[in-house]
């Protein structure tokens, strides 16, 4: 049994690996970096930034002395004061962003409090906009460890992400505590540069929204109109059920694209559906689709569409409907949040004005919710 499981899963990555497209190949000699590892000249170059190598620049790891001496743990961490923003990279392309570890106080006000931005290619804006929870996999800031194509998560708030951030000029990210203590920080950014992208290559973006309380009748955006080619990565959805005696996930996803207009081109049959799972919400936690949390009306889940791509040519704009059932369908206001993921070129527009820290940190989980 278990070394059937190793082997179910050691499948799946090498299939999300090709699934997730040519940010997993290097563009010089068309390789395959995680499913040919055994192919050397790749033409790509390793990098890291860490606070212990905060410009990822070689031989300059781990300089910072301890009590120990020089090179011994010098500068793992840091604390981050309330109203702090820490750079954690600045960075000359051509390169990609691989992968991002963190981690920090297990506290879902710290969770939702801490935000990650990104900016591409010297933008003024940021195309990554989102608290640090939401964007590593998990609503309300709760942690439930678990791993899907894009996310992995410890018990302890180990988080990670490993969705390909491309850029061609230029990447900067940083963190910003919009808390009211203090907090620690370990982080860990791995990149490769002299990568061949071509201009139009799609930069990684995220958004995060929140309504609580819905409004009747007005479906919840999770992607805002987009006037840009593009492709929709998926999204982590919360849900803080607000009538309890009532089922509240009815509504269906909508997908309008490239010209649509009183309605979409794709269309969903519910919300538990859009998930890929069926009458009624199950803690399940899969690859591609899932729930991490269904606890105390309280409800995070998942859905990529890596194997099943939606992209569009010239604009897109996605919404979930709040429509509960009891005794028939109804319509409803429930508390919803959104992590939403896409890929489009740069230049790209502003993302809309991200909910304040009191508006992200209202009722969200506590272990007395």
């Amino acid at each position: 049994m278990i070394k059937r499981m190793v082997t179910e899963i050691a499948l799946c990555l090498l299939l999300v690996a090709g699934l997730l497209g040519c940010e997993s190949v290097s563009q010089t000699t068309g390789v395959n970096i995680v499913t040919e590892p055994y192919l050397l000249n790749t033409g790509l170059v390793s990098r890291s930034i860490s606070f212990e190598n905060p410009t990822g620049s070689p031989g300059e790891g781990g300089m910072t002395a301890s009590r120990l001496g020089e090179g011994r743990k010098g500068s793992p961490s840091k604390q981050i004061p309330p109203g702090q923003e820490v750079p954690l990279c600045d960075i000359e392309g051509p390169g990609t962003i691989r992968h991002i570890w963190m981690t920090t106080r297990n506290n879902p006000a710290n969770l939702r409090s801490l935000v990650l931005r990104a900016w591409w290619e010297g933008q003024e804006h940021p195309s990554i906009e989102c608290p640090v929870g939401d964007f590593m996999g998990f609503a309300h800031g709760k942690v439930m460890p678990y791993h899907s194509a894009v996310h992995s998560l410890g018990k302890n708030a180990g988080m990670n992400i490993w969705l390909p951030m491309p850029f061609t000029q230029h990447a900067k990210i940083t963190l910003t505590n919009e808390g009211t203590n203090e907090v620690p920080l370990f982080y860990q950014i791995d990149y490769t540069i002299a990568d061949k992208h071509p201009d139009d290559v799609g930069r990684l973006h995220v958004l995060f929204a929140r309504q609580n309380p819905t409004i009747i009748k007005r479906d919840f955006v999770m992607l805002p109109q987009r006037i840009n080619k593009g492709r929709f990565i998926g999204a982590v959805l919360g849900i803080r059920n607000l009538t309890p005696g009532q089922w509240w996930g009815e509504g269906e996803i909508k997908v309008y694209m490239d010209g649509d207009t009183d309605f979409p081109t794709i269309c969903g049959t519910g919300s538990e559906d859009y998930v890929g799972l069926s009458y009624g919400m199950q803690q399940t936690p899969y690859f591609y689709n899932g729930c991490s949390l269904n606890e105390k009306n309280f409800v995070s889940m998942y859905r990529w569409h890596l194997p099943d791509p939606i992209a569009w040519q010239k604009e897109c704009r996605i919404t979930i409907q709040q429509i509960a059932w009891k005794n028939g369908l109804m319509e409803t206001e429930d508390d919803w949040s959104c992590a939403t993921f896409w890929y489009e070129p740069a230049p790209s527009a502003p993302l809309p004005e991200m909910p304040d820290v009191e508006a992200r940190t209202a009722n969200i989980w506590t272990d007395e919710s």
